[in-house]
């Protein structure tokens, strides 16, 4: 049987530390001699068709094809971690499908700390200019309904112990499906 990768999917507004985590994850798995992809959403975003427009139907396009990128990934034994806004109940539904080891991670982080964060100037520019189509404020958004992992960082809070928090849930899984596998090799005996 070919057994497929994983996806773990970190999503977010703007500014809740989905790169950094997601950066954090990949060497702390890479360090466990896992193959690991990183899949960052501006990133993937400059290299996509429709990737110069933020409306919501844009936004919905190029989130389901992240999702079957990572997807294509996967099925090739690959951990492929996608950090990305791509907040819509479609895409929730639509992964939890069709993504191998499937994991959601969601980073549920207060306005004020997004705003304080600001790595890239949004919050800055949305202040001073508005921006337009900015997820969250001007664009609706949908929160997981069911994440797998639902952290919600506080200024106590370092991206390290968040970290500690997924490795320790992907831990968990790998030992069910390992418990699993061993009843299924018990019934067959």
């Amino acid at each position: 049987m070919n057994q497929a990768g994983r996806v773990i999917w970190i999503t977010g507004l703007s500014g809740a530390g989905k790169s950094t985590l997601a950066a954090l994850l990949q060497h702390a798995l890479q360090q466990a001699g896992q193959a690991v992809i990183l899949l960052d959403g501006d990133e993937v975003r400059s290299v996509m068709p429709l990737g110069d427009r933020f409306d919501r139907e844009a936004r919905l396009a190029l989130a389901l094809s992240y999702g079957r990128l990572c997807r294509l990934l996967a099925l090739q034994n690959y951990t492929v971690i996608c950090a990305t806004i791509s907040m819509r109940a479609e895409v929730y539904a639509w992964n939890r499908q069709n993504l191998p080891g499937y994991i959601e991670v969601f980073l549920d982080v207060p306005a004020r700390l997004r705003a304080a964060r600001d790595p890239k100037r949004y919050y800055a520019r949305l202040e001073n200019e508005g921006l337009g189509d900015f997820a969250g404020h001007d664009q609706a958004v949908d929160e997981p309904p069911s994440p797998d992992l639902r952290l919600v960082p506080e200024e106590s809070e370092s991206p390290r112990e968040s970290l500690s928090r997924i490795l320790a849930l992907i831990a968990a899984r790998e030992g069910a499906a390992q418990d699993q596998a061993r009843a299924a090799d018990q019934a067959r005996v």
